[in-house]
């Protein structure tokens, strides 16, 4: 399957698209339709209709977003129309969602007539809380906001002029600050004369660059006083008064550079005429201005950024329209004007200082997240950039008049931004940002599959892990062509033809010639069971890790691992772990896939190692030790072995907050809890729960994945000499991924120990 394919099938598997329109309020009774509908919506509508107001307080306006666009200028892909660009304001809307928890309806309007697109814009005015306008082509697109922001109540927005001003013009800031420069006396050039880059300059001349000091140019040369080709009134507000005529004149003795023009347009030798300690913004995407390393190899005192997530200093748009609308919505905000755009540049760059928590350093293993020339603006998937930019534009919107709905207490605002953003997607986003930041060979024995190949072709584009497949070449090449993969680099090892299988042989028969296993049997399973060859792989430092299952009954997947990997030498044996990803939590269920009945000292052993886990993916553990039992009300050897197991857990590992035994409904009740077990140090909902059996750790796990629409990651193995992980019999290619990407972190993890 090709990346194209896989591209429309991500869009099209399933429900249609990638949104959809949830209830937030009840509908299962004859009541709920009567308050719903008719006659109770009755309320709120003459309620509205003597207060406007009382919109926000009744409907979903203040957190409800437009996407607006007629397709005229869509991505990379230019006046492809309305209809067309569909998937992309869709797209919008997930980000705005995903990070923001704003809900979006995209609105494609099928014209190309300016004035047409205003009126039907400013008649949807009731319908939202605030309009995003994107991908509408310049100049129209200045006209149309302009006239917009005049004639509506609600805040407009053009992302593609603002969101990439606003996130350079922070980092253009911290650069200035790092080299010591004044912001008043500097001079700027900038490649590229749309929506962005007029947004770039003119914000650049309101943070204090003399505008006579900003030269603007665009794929005719400079834009300068009295030129005619070309021209429009957008930039004629910026034509300089200057003898430059070329890019490579202009930026003779330049300090800044912003680029959002096309690949190679800043050339070594143009880098080279810049002003000492010269800030380079190269943002042309895919393929930027100048590279970083181009531009190193030619100055080793240059600061530079760019568009693309594989080099430092990304200016990604995602910093910043989810948390400038939020800052607007949650004031009820009548306009984004130029102080709250600036107070969304003054929050980026001060976040960008500020130290980095763990939390954030981890997903970003292996680089040096500190402020200075490789760290000048936040990181796209920093949680804190919510909590620093939405306040800081809902504090310009009250203090410049246009809220409508002043925030009271700052610090409580906070905390409800913060519970927004949900346990769930930081610990995703962390786990995926590990594994790329050192990725690992992870050998996969189910290598002619499908599922795994597309798998693998993911991991390699994402940089996620180097995999290795094992099985027949000319099976596995063929796969990859009818799929239209390209997986022309990925080693692949037929263990029935290998060099290396005689030496793994000897070592397999060497480890297992007293427990049974005979020189001849040796060979053949090493030969013929390709989880046999894959562990040894692991075992002699062939692969990092193994990752297999999807084709196998999980005991044939474990059981070679354990012949030959084994335990470490101080547990008692190995357990299983599921993460369970909700919209709003994680929580981590233990044993469900590996030991059938516990002992207490099992029990806790699995706690324990469970508890250190969930801290690895910065989620700090609070275990309830699970029975039928309340701390004693129903006496049993079952449920005397949890309170034993608990008291335990509570002697090896005094720091842990843990209690039990205790049922689940309790565990998850802190409310109950309190009434009625105040003793318990068990304060709040519990996220690690050790179910007292396989039976009903594996039941319970899969209900929550049915029933509970929990995304499921495991089984974890926790207590390996070396990381191996399972697949389960009908994981999606993503769910592939997601385990690939648990086993690298495992390997980082592992690595970290001995070190």
């Amino acid at each position: 399957m090709s990346k194209r394919q896989d591209a429309l099938d991500y869009h099209s598997t399933g429900r249609k698209g990638k949104i959809e329109v949830i209830t937030t309020k009840p509908c299962a009774t004859s009541r709920d339709l009567s308050l719903a509908y008719s006659p109770g919506v009755a309320e709120p509508c003459l309620e509205i209709e003597k207060n406007p107001a009382d919109a926000y307080e009744y409907t979903a306006k203040g957190n409800l977003v437009a996407v607006v666009s007629n397709g005229t200028a869509v991505l990379g892909l230019g006046d492809i129309g309305a209809l067309a660009g569909k998937p992309v304001m869709e797209g919008k809307g997930v980000l705005f969602k995903s990070f923001a928890d704003i809900d979006v309806f995209d609105i494609e309007i099928d014209t190309k007539d300016p004035d047409e697109l205003i009126r039907t814009v400013k008649l949807l005015e009731p319908t939202f809380g605030g309009i995003n306008l994107e991908d509408i082509k310049g100049p129209e697109c200045f006209y149309i906001e302009e006239k917009l922001c005049e004639i509506m109540d609600i805040p407009v927005f053009h992302d593609d002029q603002h969101g990439t001003a606003i996130i350079a013009s922070a980092g253009m800031l911290n650069a200035l600050e790092i080299v010591g420069k004044d912001i008043k006396k500097v001079k700027m050039v900038v490649n590229g004369a749309g929506a962005s880059g007029i947004a770039s300059a003119s914000l650049a001349i309101t943070m204090g660059i003399d505008k006579n000091n900003v030269i603007l140019c665009d794929t005719k040369g400079v834009i300068y006083k009295g030129r005619t080709e070309g021209m429009n009134e957008y930039k004629e507000r910026l034509a300089a008064e200057t003898d430059a005529r070329t890019l490579a004149e202009a930026i003779v003795g330049a300090d800044i550079f912003f680029g959002l023009s096309s690949k190679g347009a800043l050339t070594p030798e143009m880098l080279k005429s810049m002003a000492k300690d010269p800030i380079v913004f190269a943002m042309a995407n895919p393929d930027p201005e100048i590279t970083p390393p181009e531009a190193k190899a030619v100055r080793d005192d240059v600061i530079i950024g760019t568009g693309r997530s594989d080099y430092a200093n990304q200016v990604n748009n995602v910093l910043c329209f989810p948390f400038l609308f939020r800052g607007a919505l949650d004031t009820h905000a009548r306009a984004i004007n130029v102080e709250m755009k600036l107070a969304a540049v003054k929050a980026l760059a001060d976040l960008a200082k500020m130290d980095v928590p763990d939390s954030v350093r981890r997903a970003y293993a292996g680089e040096d997240i500190k402020f200075g020339r490789n760290y000048i603006i936040p990181k796209p998937f920093d949680p804190r950039v919510l909590l620093h930019v939405a306040p800081a534009v809902a504090q310009a919107a009250m203090d410049t008049g246009v809220a409508r709905r002043p925030i009271k207490d700052m610090n409580a605002y906070r905390e409800s931004l913060e519970a927004l953003q949900g346990r769930s997607k930081q610990v995703m986003r962390t786990m995926i940002n590990k594994a790329k930041a050192s990725p690992k060979r992870i050998v996969f024995p189910e290598g002619e599959e499908d599922k795994i190949l597309r798998a693998a072709q993911i991991l390699l584009d994402e940089s996620i892990a180097v995999p290795v497949l094992l099985g027949n070449p000319d099976e596995i090449n063929a796969r990859i062509r009818e799929l239209g993969l390209d997986l022309g680099n990925v080693e692949i090892i037929d263990p029935m033809t290998a060099p290396q299988a005689e030496r793994y042989t000897e070592e397999f028969f060497k480890l297992r010639q007293r427990k049974g296993i005979t020189l001849a049997e040796a060979k053949r399973l090493i030969r013929k069971n390709r989880n046999y060859y894959g562990s040894m792989m692991v075992h002699l430092g062939d692969a990092d890790t193994l990752l297999s299952g999807i084709t196998h009954h999980y005991p044939d997947t474990i059981r070679p691992a354990l012949e030959i990997i084994g335990k470490k030498d101080h547990l008692s044996k190995v357990h299983g772990l599921y993460m369970l990803v909700f919209k709003k939590d994680v929580v981590f269920c233990a044993d469900a896939t590996v030991t059938i009945e516990p002992t207490a000292e099992e029990l806790a052993e699995t706690a324990i190692l469970t508890a250190a886990k969930a801290r690895y993916f910065d989620v700090k553990p609070r275990i309830a030790m699970l029975s039928f039992s309340n701390f004693g009300s129903a006496p049993h050897p079952l449920t005397n072995k949890v309170a034993k197991a608990t008291k335990l857990v509570k002697e090896w590992a005094p720091d842990l907050i843990v209690d039990g035994e205790m049922q689940a409904n309790v565990a998850l009740d802190p409310d109950l809890m309190e009434k009625q077990y105040p003793f318990s140090s068990l304060k709040g909902d519990a996220n690690v729960f050790i179910f007292p059996d396989l039976q009903s750790g594996n039941i319970c796990y899969k209900m929550l994945n049915k029933l509970g629409g929990a995304e499921t990651i495991g089984p974890i193995l926790m207590g390996m000499k070396k990381p191996i992980h399972v697949l389960q019999r009908g994981d999606s290619v993503a769910e592939i991924v997601n385990m690939a990407a648990v086993a690298v972190v495992d390997v980082q993890e592992t690595l970290a120990e001995k070190v």
